[in-house]
């Protein structure tokens, strides 16, 4: 059977709510269940409404990620430079081989193909999730480029007719 609401429960939910305090931290500290609290606070016409400020954590939040998300682009462009300068970079290659396990080494000018092969698909890699994070600017005007572009074209286009149609007479 639930424990009674008593006057000193209702005098804590007013003092903590004037706190500031949540419906969930003072179930917690009223060691009551948070519909209890509610409850409680209907009576008291008091209300846990936190709208402008969880909307200001929200959008805090998300300028946050933002910038988060620019600076893991940032750096997954740095890596597909470093990546993709290994290409032509001087490579060691080593292996145990012989019956005694020997180390044997070869030195090369570049890596191998098949190791260059990879290093591009790495590099490539790379730059798509950056731009998945962060997506390349200039994006969002191109159907604008597009059409005044086109427009341009077509309007070349009737010129050259026009002096087509003329005999290119002046």
């Amino acid at each position: 059977m639930p424990r009674p609401i008593t006057d000193d429960d209702r005098e804590q939910v007013r003092r903590l709510h004037a706190q500031g305090k949540a419906r969930n931290e003072i179930a917690r500290e009223l060691k009551r269940s948070p519909s209890t609290v509610s409850k409680i606070a209907r009576e008291l016409d008091l209300t846990f409404d936190r709208g402008p400020e969880v909307i200001a954590a929200t959008e805090a939040r998300r300028i946050d990620l933002a910038a988060r998300r620019a600076q893991l682009a940032e750096t997954l462009h740095q890596d597909a430079e470093r990546l993709r300068a290994q290409l032509w970079e001087p490579s060691t290659y080593g292996e145990f081989a012989g019956r005694d396990g020997e180390w044997h080494e070869v030195h090369l000018d570049k890596p191998r193909f098949a190791d260059q092969r990879q290093i591009i698909a790495a590099t490539g890699t790379a730059i798509q999730q950056s731009l998945k994070l962060a997506p390349a600017e200039g994006g969002e005007g191109a159907d604008q480029v597009r059409s005044m572009l086109g427009a341009l074209g077509e309007a070349l286009t009737r010129a050259a007719d026009d002096d087509a149609d003329d005999g290119g007479a002046e």
